[in-house]
């Protein structure tokens, strides 16, 4: 007996499940092992081909490949400087890591689903190849930098300085003042990690979704095949304007929450 044709709903979960394994009782303590495996490839190999770069570096004339790789450094170490004024020599290298990092990430999704599925699926069950398509991806990096900000403005304040401008700032010392001024300051803290991290997963995700529904078009026809390959070739193009962008956007938030960290009010 032949086999069901696929709905689309089943074509679209079936590539937005992802390899799990479960370290405790209930869904919370899942982790989602295809996001954690295809990060850490990346990461190798993003930062290997820079280390590659860096190893074969002359004082002469550089080569096309170490005069690209400086151009692009210079370019997040310049962006860096322009919006961080402190102290702190990290701020540049978290810069050029975060943005290294996150474009590649991105950039996975211009794998093609259905080639990379047929491979996985040879091994395991689902598979899921973007990691900053991953809710799970994004929250940890922005409570990475979170963690960092509240680091730098500690750092700057002294913890009671910091303490103290949490029931003071913005609307002064008076002390029948200080719970509004501490709600606004706790309203304002954690809403950087969350616009930082859902502005990236909401980008990615939805131009997750647009890359399976156009290739869904492939399903009806041939004349369908050809409409998919040409969206699906618009799609991805722009899309090399959106990884990048978004890249972008999220080491300079980044970037300036560090500022603002430490900055006295």
């Amino acid at each position: 007996m032949a086999a069901a044709a696929t709905t689309p709903s089943e074509y679209i979960t079936g590539h937005l499940t992802h390899l799990t394994t479960s370290v405790g009782t209930g869904s919370f303590w899942t982790i989602h092992v295809d996001t954690l495996i295809t990060t850490a490839m990346i990461g190798v190999a993003a930062f290997g081909f820079l280390w590659w770069v860096v190893r074969g570096a002359t004082a002469g004339v550089p080569g096309r490949r170490q005069a690209a790789v400086e151009l692009f450094v210079d370019f997040v170490h310049g962006q860096a400087k322009s919006v961080y004024h402190g102290a702190s020599t990290l701020v540049a290298p978290l810069a050029l890591t975060t943005f290294t990092l996150v474009f590649f990430l991105n950039a996975t999704k211009f794998l093609p689903v259905d080639i990379v599925a047929q491979v996985t699926h040879l091994f395991v069950p689902h598979y899921r190849i973007v990691p900053t398509a991953d809710i799970n991806t994004t929250v940890a990096l922005a409570l990475s930098i979170f963690v960092l900000m509240i680091a730098y403005a500690i750092r700057s304040k002294g913890l009671g300085g910091w303490l103290h401008e949490l029931v003071t700032a913005p609307f002064g010392k008076n002390l029948l003042l200080w719970p509004i001024n501490l709600l606004m300051n706790v309203v304002e803290y954690l809403s950087k990690p969350l616009s930082h991290s859902l502005r990236l997963y909401g980008n990615i995700y939805a131009g997750e979704i647009i890359f399976l529904l156009i290739g869904m078009f492939a399903a009806t026809s041939l004349a369908g095949t050809f409409f998919a390959g040409f969206l699906q070739l618009g799609w991805a193009i722009f899309h090399i304007l959106v990884v990048t962008l978004q890249a972008f956007v999220f080491m300079m938030l980044a970037v300036v929450y560090l500022s603002m960290a430490e900055e006295h009010h």
